[in-house]
């Protein structure tokens, strides 16, 4: 009886390593082409995961050589999409030019169910949100708090930011996807969202 092989879409525990050996320097890679180092660790963590995801076939040898090309990537996509939300914001402004909401009106305007479903998360993907996103604070103040390294609170708030969005999806429906400021949805209260 012959079994099958499915083939591996993961790096190999060698090629891991050697990523995981690397991650200062990629890390100070990053820092010295983005705007910031909360940024340049949001953009290492994603690269990680997507590596993990999807280097099958490279050779361990050439995968530090390969993520490399993963990370410029990135840093074109971070770019690229801040350009985007640029545009989008002066065409907003040239639009609405009399429209000027102060930042804590539109922090509050932003669809209330959001607070509410972040309670449904796990304590430490709450808790994670809450110190990195609400408190706006950094990875390594999660770290400490958590007692964990900083690169374990990357992945936590990486997991807990894709758990609050499929919550979203689940009780707003297509108001999630349009955006939430002309949100009817009231998914704590049990109403079905009307967006």
């Amino acid at each position: 009886m012959t079994q099958e092989s499915t083939p591996s879409t993961a790096l190999s525990p060698e090629a891991i390593a050697q990523l995981v050996k690397g991650h200062r320097e990629f890390l100070s890679f990053l820092e010295r082409r983005v705007e910031s180092r909360a940024v340049a660790e949001d953009i290492l963590q994603s690269a990680f995961t997507r590596g993990l995801e999807r280097g099958a076939g490279v050779d361990d040898e050439k995968v530090v050589a390969w993520f490399y090309r993963v990370l410029r990537n990135a840093v074109i996509d971070h770019y690229r999409q801040r350009s985007t939300a640029e545009r989008l914001t002066e065409a907003w402004a040239r639009e609405f030019p009399d429209v000027q909401e102060p930042e804590a009106e539109l922090r509050q305007e932003i669809c209330q169910c959001v607070s509410s479903l972040l309670d449904t998360l796990k304590p430490e993907y709450r808790d994670a949100l809450r110190i990195v996103d609400l408190q706006e604070g950094k990875l390594k103040d999660l770290a400490q708090q958590s007692g964990i390294t900083p690169e374990n609170a990357a992945v936590r708030v990486h997991r807990a930011r894709a758990a609050l969005r499929r919550r979203i999806e689940q009780a707003c429906g297509t108001c999630s996807l349009h955006g939430c400021l002309d949100c009817s949805c009231e998914a704590a209260g049990g109403k079905e969202c009307g967006g």
